[in-house]
């Protein structure tokens, strides 16, 4: 488990860290501005989507039933869906280049009206990213079910590196629009990675009312992981006209916290995969499976949360040394950061319960805890300022998390997950290194970078003694 887990690790951190080096580069050239804030919000949609699939909620939903067909008819019902896919993805880009007015005024209506011209014609070429978006996670599936998992990993590199070139290359002179199509050549690049393998699967084009009836019963399955997703990516969405409202820059900051908390989230992710695909095929190992899987997260997020958590500072420091707007970052970054574990903690929850068959239920939770972190949002934001949104996120995912564990069976094994304990440890471990540890560290950002690697090193060798993950394969 922690071997594949590792190994698709190191693909996709590949990817994740060139999607930082992307973001890093915007806000370098274009600093933490009106116009930085615009191209985010541009961004937010293809983004969105692309965040979606790439939690799995294509994999999720396809292995019970992949696995529950013999070779020739995986061969066909892959190219069915294959088929309607094109068609919706093809009109989701419709859709979403022809209205692109009324969709930045709905994502951003707070953004300067000098900027929402920009914001319309970026979006509307961005929108051609989704059917190789689209598509690349359709094709992953067969790959995962297999067992195989580091060419999927690497799309998202392939992905990011036309964008990230065009960016290197042309720096403060790079244009919104000629940007956008680099981010579309990456769409196609990713799916084209993986296009080999989806051809020998079974990759043809089939009847359209085949097709869609093979999708609508697909569907079933899909339709509650979607529902789940979108109303994550609507919070985001939240988030974003929230921050429009709060000043200049406070959109770009909130966007650069999550890319910082994505980089030690990437491990979680991978150990999610590889979780779900042994949990779908080991029945009677899968509560075995999952505590060792939940102690393996708590092994990797909480070192990073700390890590994360304390030296926020230094990172802003030494990333953005000339650039102007990014103090808010400091406390966004923190905030994000002490929250990792809790989010590692519900997608693996989340995780167990697909294996099971059951998608609704990780809906319902996902629903509830998206609900109140909306109804709080607002109001903390308006209390607290930028930080009000971090508080709103921790309200939202601790009742999600609540909720995936009201099922019988994680009920009776609680105990012997040891969660509780791991919970009660976490918290008090953050809460003394922000209020008792971090005042005392170094103010200098190189000093400050080591004190903190060292806490978070320290941190995962304790962790590793006391929970021992790899006990449980």
């Amino acid at each position: 488990m922690l071997g594949a887990a590792s190994l698709l690790t190191l693909v996709t951190l590949g990817g994740l860290v060139a999607g930082f080096a992307r973001e890093w580069l915007l806000v370098a050239s274009w600093g933490a501005s009106a116009r930085t804030d615009a191209y985010v919000i541009a961004m937010f949609l293809p983004e969105a989507v692309r965040a979606m699939l790439a939690a799995g909620v294509f994999t999720s939903s396809a292995l019970a039933l992949w696995q529950g067909r013999d070779a020739a008819q995986q061969r066909a019902w892959f190219g069915q869906i294959n088929t309607a896919l094109c068609c919706v993805s093809v009109l989701m880009s419709l859709v979403f280049a022809i209205g692109a007015p009324w969709w930045v005024h709905l994502m951003a209506p707070g953004l300067a009206p000098a900027h929402q011209d920009v914001t319309q014609h970026s979006l509307a070429i961005l929108a051609w990213c989704l059917p190789g978006i689209v598509l690349q996670a359709w094709w992953a599936v067969p790959r995962h079910a297999g067992g195989h998992f580091l060419l999927a990993g690497a799309a998202s590199l392939a992905y990011n590196l036309p964008a990230l070139a065009y960016l290197a290359w042309q720096r403060d002179a790079a244009e919104p629009q000629a940007l956008s199509w680099a981010f579309v050549a990456g769409s196609v690049a990713s799916a084209l990675l993986l296009l080999p393998s989806a051809w020998r699967v079974g990759l043809r084009w089939h009847r359209l009312s085949d097709s869609f009836q093979a999708l609508r019963a697909w569907g079933l399955q899909l339709g509650p992981l979607l529902g789940s997703a979108v109303a994550g990516q609507g919070i985001t969405l939240l988030e974003r006209v929230v921050a429009s409202y709060l000043g200049e820059g406070v959109v770009t900051g909130v966007n650069l916290a999550r890319k910082l908390m994505n980089l030690p989230l990437i491990a979680l992710q991978s150990l999610n995969q590889v979780l779900l695909s042994l949990m779908s095929r080991r029945q009677g190992e899968r509560l075995a499976l999952l505590r060792g899987g939940l102690a393996a997260v708590t092994l990797v997020s909480l070192p990073a949360a700390l890590g994360l958590m304390l030296s926020a500072p230094a990172l802003i420091t030494l990333l953005f040394p000339k650039v102007h707007g990014t103090e808010a970052l400091v406390t966004l970054l923190a905030g994000y950061a002490a929250i990792l574990v809790l989010a590692g903690w519900n997608t693996l929850l989340a995780r167990y319960h697909y294996a099971e068959g059951d998608t609704r239920g990780p809906m319902l939770a996902e629903l509830r805890g998206s609900l109140l972190q909306a109804l709080s949002l607002p109001v903390l934001a308006w209390w607290c300022g930028p930080l009000g949104i971090v508080w709103a996120l921790m309200l939202g995912t601790l009742l999600t998390g609540w909720q995936l564990l009201q099922v019988p069976a994680l009920q009776h094994a609680l105990a012997s997950m040891r969660l509780g304990a791991q919970a009660g440890v976490g918290a008090l471990a953050l809460a003394m290194s922000w209020l008792v540890l971090r005042p005392s560290l170094s103010a200098q950002p190189v000093w400050l970078l080591g004190e903190a690697a060292a806490v978070g090193a320290i941190s995962m060798l304790m962790l590793a003694v006391w929970l021992r993950p790899w006990r449980l394969r």
